[in-house]
């Protein structure tokens, strides 16, 4: 197996923050940042660390079984095919989905559109001692409002303090925030959607819409990194993730998460019965 400690040449929590990230319009997304092994390497490292994910992510569910109040919020942006369901699938797929609050925020329903915005995204916030996964988030609100001018300019302009406070309240109160936005290129989206045309086994995750938002590139480009500029704090950090190369992305993700958890430094709940008479009585039983 290989040894993560010789292929990971810089910590991915370090080189890929936004602050450290090239600016969008720059981004190799056929790069691996920080990872020196090749796409084998990559998915013996990714089974490896995914047995620590998963011991970290028992212990928080252990927390919160037994009155802690911390939790995780992973979000997941990027547009169609930059790999969202796939990093649910591997990397959240490779721990205890008992821990686990999952909600995909698609065109907000009829009823959601009555309330604010945050209103479907806090009903849908992870429980104590769960990581939470948004597939999509409340930066649709700052992102796609934007580039298909669905609001005001000055409306969805307020919207970053705003969501800036609301994640604030949520670290204040135990949650701990984690932004992931996955970059893939046009040509790589391209291929991505062509192999959903080709596969029966595909066509129900293929969306018309998707070729039209090709069309809009530049401008969701020019959005997200108005969302890096204007949202990436220390507090609710943003990693920024090229795509192209899923195993690359899944296994960066996943060394995030762990970090993530282990800096919670959680201990494992001491038992509230006597170990020892326990024994005993088993022993009898």
């Amino acid at each position: 197996m290989a040894d993560k400690s010789k292929l990971w040449t810089l910590s991915p929590v370090e080189v890929l923050r936004a602050s450290a990230s090239p600016r969008v319009e720059d981004i190799d997304f056929t790069a691996t940042p920080g990872f020196d092994g090749s796409k084998a390497h990559g998915n013996d490292v990714l089974e490896q660390r995914g047995a620590v994910l998963a011991a970290l992510q028992e212990k928080l569910y252990a927390h919160g079984r037994t009155g802690g109040t911390k939790s995780v919020l992973l979000v997941l942006q990027g547009m169609d095919t930059a790999g969202k369901g796939g990093m649910v699938k591997h990397v959240i797929g490779m721990v205890d989905p008992q821990g686990v609050d999952l909600a995909s925020f698609g065109v907000p329903t009829q009823e959601e559109k009555q309330h604010h915005y945050l209103w479907r995204i806090r009903k849908a916030l992870p429980r104590a001692g769960r990581i939470g996964v948004f597939d999509r988030s409340h930066y649709e609100d700052v992102l796609v409002v934007a580039v298909h001018d669905l609001v005001p300019r000055q409306v969805w302009e307020k919207r970053f303090d705003e969501i800036k406070a609301f994640e604030k309240e949520l670290t204040d109160e135990g949650t701990v925030v984690v932004k992931v936005a996955l970059f893939v290129s046009a040509d790589e989206q391209k291929k991505r959607l062509q192999e959903r045309l080709d596969r029966p086994e595909k066509h129900w995750k293929y969306n018309p819409g998707d070729v039209t938002e090709r069309g809009f590139l530049p401008q969701y480009r020019a959005a997200y990194q108005r969302v890096l500029d204007r949202t990436d704090v220390d507090h609710a950090p943003w990693y920024v993730v090229p795509a192209d190369r899923k195993w690359y992305s899944r296994l960066a993700v996943t060394e995030i998460m762990i970090d993530t958890l282990e800096k919670l430094d959680l201990d494992w709940p001491a038992a509230d019965f006597d170990v020892e008479h326990e024994k005993k009585r088993l022993a009898e039983s």
